[in-house]
């Protein structure tokens, strides 16, 4: 049975992943918020678990909405390369992403550069070439935190465009992509060397490979080989995220992350994505989540460091007390996202879409998608 009639009822879009999305983002804002018990924030004045003493030790584990992102990244892309020429593929992935992160890379050095903000901004140089995305290979300062994340997708992009989408997707390629990089990634690991892990990133790997065999079973759920690779990505995605989060590998930092708990949400999070590939979270059509979607991205780019303002602001400007300014901060930030994605996002990732593209439509006819679920592309 294939997976096409998950999608019918909104028209081709699966509203339950944008859902998913904001989700994954409300993770890691509750990590950065209230997650980092040992640290003493100046935002807060003191340590989250002043703050928050029952749940800081629950809001460190919203950290492990990026591992879902990834996954959730896997499909889509997958699902976004189907049957689309390289040049298509280049122009989407670059107009999805530019323009709401330059526009907040641009607020954020504004922001920390202003003489009541007691946070350290970058120079002028770097916040430059932050707008390039390549500050983290380039060794300079980043100007928003969760860019790092940035640099691992553009590099999975990187290799699925040459691997997958350059020869032409199809599921024996999407197959040989996730085999290969697994093996290599597995390799990599195990050789210790810096460009090899830099390139396969052996630690984020599994993620993205289990959303394209995710994908492939979004396709024909009775795909064994599909059902083998998302086996195999969560076998080794669960285990990079214990050695690298949980107290068992390091005692001091995370002595609050149990290894049972990260098992459980990245199982969660394989089994979310599943649901929604099979169909199973078809009645979750609702139009709200499609907004969810929308500022998804935008929120994720923009809640960390200036979530930090607003939180010192709130909290020791205003005196509101710690719940109230947690509450009030997130709903600042979607606030924020959601201007973002109304008044930059909504003309300009078309306008640049179209501009990029131009040139590749000229000279190559678009292909048609081989994919059922081709509405879907993000």
């Amino acid at each position: 049975m294939r997976g096409a009639s998950a999608v019918k009822a909104s028209g081709g879009r699966l509203r339950a992943l944008d859902g998913l999305r904001l989700v994954a983002a409300l993770m890691v804002a509750v990590y950065h918020y209230g997650g980092r018990g040992g640290e003493v924030t100046r935002a807060w004045g003191s340590s989250p678990k002043d703050q928050f003493p029952t749940l800081h030790s629950w809001f460190a584990y919203g950290c492990l909405g990026v591992q879902i992102f990834f996954v959730i990244s896997g499909f889509v892309i997958c699902m976004s390369g189907w049957g689309r020429p390289l040049g298509s593929f280049f122009a989407s992935r670059a107009s999805r992403l530019l323009p709401a992160y330059w526009v907040a890379v641009v607020l954020v050095t504004a922001v920390f550069a202003l003489p009541g903000v007691a946070y350290k901004t970058v120079s002028f140089s770097e916040a430059l070439l932050n707008l390039t995305m390549l500050q983290q290979p380039l060794g300079a300062d980043r100007v928003l935190g969760v860019c790092w994340t940035l640099w691992v997708e553009v590099r999975f992009y990187a290799l699925f465009a040459l691997c997958v989408v350059l020869p032409g997707a199809n599921r024996r390629r999407v197959v040989l992509f996730c085999a290969a990089w697994t093996l290599a990634a597995a390799l990599a690991q195990a050789a210790h060397e810096p460009f090899l892990a830099q390139a396969l990133m052996p630690e984020h790997a599994p993620y993205f490979i289990g959303g394209m065999g995710i994908y492939l079973l979004h396709l024909d759920r009775r795909d064994v080989t599909a059902w083998g690779i998302v086996a195999v990505s969560w076998l080794t995605g669960q285990h990079y995220a214990v050695t690298g989060l949980s107290s068992d590998y390091h005692p001091q930092p995370f002595s609050y992350r149990s290894a049972a708990v990260i098992i459980l949400i990245v199982t969660l999070g394989y089994a979310a994505v599943l649901a929604v590939a099979l169909g199973r979270l078809r009645r979750a059509d609702w139009p709200w989540l499609t907004v969810a979607g929308a500022l998804t991205y935008p929120f994720y780019l923009v809640h960390e460091h200036l979530g930090w303002v607003v939180t010192g602001l709130y909290h020791r400007n205003f005196g509101l007390p710690s719940w109230a300014t947690f509450g009030a901060t997130m709903a600042t930030m979607l606030l924020l996202a959601w201007l973002l994605n109304r008044y930059v996002e909504k003309w300009s990732t078309p306008l640049l879409r179209r501009s990029l593209a131009a040139p590749y439509r000229a000279s190559t006819p678009e292909i048609s998608s081989a994919s059922p679920s081709s509405k879907c592309r993000s």
